[in-house]
């Protein structure tokens, strides 16, 4: 649909593939753009600078610098910084569960399972932009608020995976959720750590090498009502 908003690996994109700032940028001087493509061109400029800076050493001003706006009509929209800082947050949060569930979702082969679910978070790391680092590396967990948000977005993908376990191996929910949250845990750690080593190894070859390391734990437990067979034969 002309003119509809999408973000795309964490840049914020008007129809046609222009992100939000450059269509203001071509803009005559004057135009005014509507609300929500302003919103979402606001948060891609802030989303530049928190990832650059950081938290504490971002400032409304350079937000406002670099999305072409007065201060005044930054605070039309985020009553402050921790405001915009927290709408970014939901944002990204709500991107990495919808992967986390679109790749549970995607096949009924529980290898395959493991390896699209392990590939969601190398992409989600992975993504232009650098957003992960607002969930996983923000300088400001120590705002309840901020701290509240990444505990659930890591609970609420835990349980998504805890329910599938739940599902195939029979275990209880106390059990499926320990071996998710193991799941869930190691897939972001070594994920952020290939991103951050600028490993030499491709995406897909370290997606499964950490498959492999993750199903040969998981598959030994047996399929719920399988008579001891593991999840899936190899």
């Amino acid at each position: 649909m002309a003119g509809a908003v999408n973000t795309v690996h964490g840049t914020t994109h008007l129809g046609g593939g222009v992100t939000a700032i450059e269509q203001t940028e071509a803009r005559p001087r004057g135009t005014r753009l509507p609300r929500r493509a302003r919103r979402h061109q606001l948060l891609g400029a802030a989303q530049e600078v928190f990832v650059a800076q950081g938290y504490h050493a971002a400032a409304m001003d350079d937000i406002a610098e670099r999305a072409g706006v007065s201060k005044p009509v930054l605070y039309q929209h985020f009553p402050g910084k921790l405001d915009l800082y927290l709408a970014l947050l939901d944002q990204h949060c709500e991107a990495l569960l919808q992967a986390v569930r679109t790749a549970l979702a995607s096949t009924t082969d529980n290898k395959l399972r493991v390896t699209a679910t392990m590939d969601a978070y190398f992409a989600y790391v992975e993504a232009e932009g650098g957003a992960f680092r607002l969930v996983f590396e923000s300088d400001l967990t120590n705002e309840p608020a901020v701290r509240e948000r990444v505990d659930r977005v890591s609970l609420q993908c835990a349980e998504a995976i805890s329910e599938v376990i739940a599902e195939d191996t029979g275990l209880p929910s106390e059990q499926s959720m320990l071996l998710a949250v193991a799941l869930g845990g190691v897939s972001q750690v070594v994920a952020r750590y290939w991103l951050s080593s600028e490993s030499d190894i491709p995406r897909d070859t370290a997606v499964q090498l950490v498959t492999s390391l993750a199903w040969r734990g998981i598959a030994g437990f047996p399929l719920h009502g399988a008579d001891g067979q593991g999840p899936e034969a190899d």
